[in-house]
């Protein structure tokens, strides 16, 4: 059976490019092409497919309110299509919140409308979430910024975070619920574009007593702050010898296993500075990246490695790798993963 995309997008032009490429693969069938949300909703409930593709910028019906109701309605796997604008990467942060399972980006000139790396793109992502376990939005206590937070000048572990696929809701589940004085830092590679990646640190920065950011050139790694590395960016470290300090290096070398920023990367550089206070977590994603780079942070590092269960996976794919390899320590649920780090710290 053909995998049954319904499409979503006020363009008329944007609505034929994706059927076209989706139409190339004999796994999917394109079976409506919606105008807006509410021409959406009308058609779900008659056609039932298995995975939507949902602008995020529409007249009559925006994407985030049509995700609301098929969230509240029948929760299905949804695909979000952003452009690349401030405002349509903040829209699609709150779409991932709201249970949207990913997201592409709209093709930004008529040359990448054709290329091999657009269509593959979105073939690979409505098959993966075909599969994917669509959890709807559950909204969380809710958090206030505290500015009274005294950051802990003691560092005393640095967490390393891999993630992909259902990482930027998973991660929610995570940041907001670590106490700001905590004396560890916590570097994040989660597998986002440019322009998305500051839009994520920002939200999950005013909802955490974490300083969460986008990481940059030259920071120094400090106790109470969240790394986040930018999109299409590699993130790596220097140890300064005279003060000891991690310091953060960006780089745009060749992507490793399709993947710029890469968890393997960061988790190999990490390594290479030699320090044996060191957390693995890896979490839901397609593929295996993070398993060779916490590899050499168990051998090397003695790190202690958690994976996240597959029940609570969006994607059970990375923490998978990991599990098969034989090197992860503890497996527990999204929502044990913060109180594992806390205990594993000490605050």
């Amino acid at each position: 059976m053909p995998i049954r995309v319904m499409i979503v997008d006020d363009s008329a032009f944007m609505r034929k490019v994706i059927t076209d490429v989706l139409r190339t693969d004999n796994e999917i069938e394109v079976i409506y092409t919606a105008k807006d949300g509410k021409d959406a909703l009308e058609k779900i409930k008659q056609l039932s497919p298995d995975v939507i593709t949902l602008d995020v910028e529409m007249p009559v019906m925006n994407g985030l309110d049509c995700l609301q109701h098929i969230m509240n309605y029948k929760p299905i796997p949804v695909i979000m299509v952003s452009g690349l604008t401030s405002e349509g990467a903040d829209a699609t942060i709150k779409a991932l919140e709201l249970g949207a399972v990913d997201f592409i980006t709209k093709p930004s000139n008529i040359f990448e409308i054709g290329s091999d790396k657009f269509k593959k793109e979105i073939t690979e992502k409505v098959k993966v979430a075909k599969n994917t376990r669509v959890h709807p939005h559950t909204y969380p206590a809710v958090y206030n910024k505290r500015t009274d937070i005294v950051h802990s000048s003691n560092l005393k572990k640095i967490v390393a975070i891999g993630t992909s696929t259902g990482g930027p809701r998973a991660l929610q589940q995570i940041i907001p619920f670590i106490p700001g004085n905590i004396p560890a830092a916590f570097i994040v590679v989660q597998h986002m574009p440019p322009g998305f990646t500051k839009s994520f640190a920002m939200r999950l920065d005013g909802m955490s007593e974490l300083t969460v950011k986008e990481a940059e050139d030259g920071d120094k790694i400090e106790a109470g702050c969240v790394y986040i590395a930018p999109g299409d960016y590699h993130i790596v470290f220097d140890k300064e010898t005279r003060s000891n300090d991690l310091i953060i290096r960006l780089n745009k070398s060749d992507p490793v296993g399709g993947h710029r920023p890469s968890v393997n990367v960061m988790m190999n550089s990490l390594s290479d500075t030699g320090l044996r206070n060191i957390i693995g977590v890896i979490m839901t994603g397609m593929g295996s990246d993070g398993c060779e780079g916490l590899k050499s942070l168990k051998e090397i590092n003695k790190a202690f490695v958690i994976a996240q269960d597959e029940k609570s996976c969006v994607v059970y794919g990375m923490p998978k790798a990991a599990v098969q390899a034989g090197i992860v320590d503890k497996i527990v649920s999204l929502n044990e993963i913060s109180n594992e780090i806390i205990k594993l710290v000490g605050v």
